[in-house]
């Protein structure tokens, strides 16, 4: 019998090409992960009578989305490629709808967090109080689109070629939306007041939780490409995110309630949870584009399950 084949590039040239983002791109996914999750908190806030948390929340929104919408057009390299992408709406491709579901957001985060930002002697200006007026359904319609704006990027991600990302279309939009909120959760954890910060407690242990059991599904589910998240560097940074994730979940859950540096510690845990859980799938979808392997094996699978079931039938 003719043996297998080893796997070998095409004159040591890698199957796919590897992503030419950089780290802007990770960094912008935990930015606008961060948004999502504090617009959310945000508008709960609003709605049970809780001004620091709120405040806290808004304008965590608003400087999330700006330092968000930085990174993506500095990896972008001219402001012109977003505006490009306006120009079409296509709803077959995720990074259409997710520039549109971008475009929904911002103005209601935007407005939401400058209203938190007027300066005392002119909020009882005709334009303050308008704005402050504006401020509650402004800060509803983010936390409408805010679920979109955390699991979009999973979408992108996974509809993509690169062979850790789309094994893991099915668990990537949990991890993305759970890590948005618990960093979320944590931001608010850190910047508003332990007595109203009982909501963004609860929203860091929920999303830590839901992270955590979808990261676990991530390392044991994909089959090879799985090894992908399980070895080298982004093992690492995954790793060191499950630490903090699960220290700053125990946290909220315990002395966060009566410590403000409990509160602000664990809440600190959970964002840098987060953002490594992002670097972590970043450098997994890197690495997996650079050994042929991760390409050729889950093919094979397919291939001799698809001819089990031909045979079968």
């Amino acid at each position: 019998m003719v043996p297998r084949a080893e796997f070998r590039s095409y004159y040591d040239r890698p199957v796919l090409k590897p992503p030419v983002w950089e780290w802007k791109i990770p960094a912008y996914l935990f930015t606008g992960g961060l948004s999502a999750g504090s617009a959310m908190l945000g508008a709960g806030a609003d709605l049970t009578g809780r001004p620091g948390l709120r405040r806290a929340a808004r304008v965590g929104a608003l400087g999330s989305l700006v330092a968000s919408m930085y990174l993506l057009v500095a990896d972008l390299g001219r402001p012109e490629r977003f505006l490009h992408m306006l120009r079409v709406a296509k709803p077959s491709s995720p990074m259409s709808v997710g520039t549109w579901i971008l475009v929904a957001y911002g103005p209601g985060a935007a407005l939401a967090g400058a209203a938190e930002l007027v300066p005392p002697r002119l909020r009882a200006t005709r334009p303050g109080r308008l704005l402050r007026w504006a401020a509650r359904p402004a800060g509803l319609s983010a936390a409408a689109f805010a679920p979109g704006v955390a699991s979009y990027t999973a979408v992108l991600l996974s509809h993509t070629a690169v062979p850790a990302w789309h094994e893991a279309h099915r668990q990537l939009p949990f991890v993305f939306t759970g890590s948005a909120s618990a960093s979320g959760g944590g931001f608010g954890m850190v910047f508003a007041p332990v007595a109203q910060a009982g909501p963004a407690r609860r929203l860091g242990v929920v999303g830590a939780t839901a992270e955590l059991v979808a990261s676990r599904l991530v390392d044991r589910r994909l089959g090879y490409a799985g090894q992908a998240y399980t070895t080298g560097r982004a093992h690492r940074l995954r790793r060191l995110s499950e630490y903090l994730t699960l220290a700053g979940a125990v946290g909220a859950a315990s002395i966060a309630r009566r410590s403000r540096v409990g509160a602000a510690a664990s809440g600190l845990a959970l964002l840098a949870g987060s953002a490594l859980q992002r670097f972590g799938v970043f450098e997994a979808g890197v690495e997996s584009t650079k050994d042929p392997r991760y390409v050729v094996v889950p093919q094979r699978e397919r291939l001799e399950q698809t001819g089990r079931g031909s045979r079968q039938a």
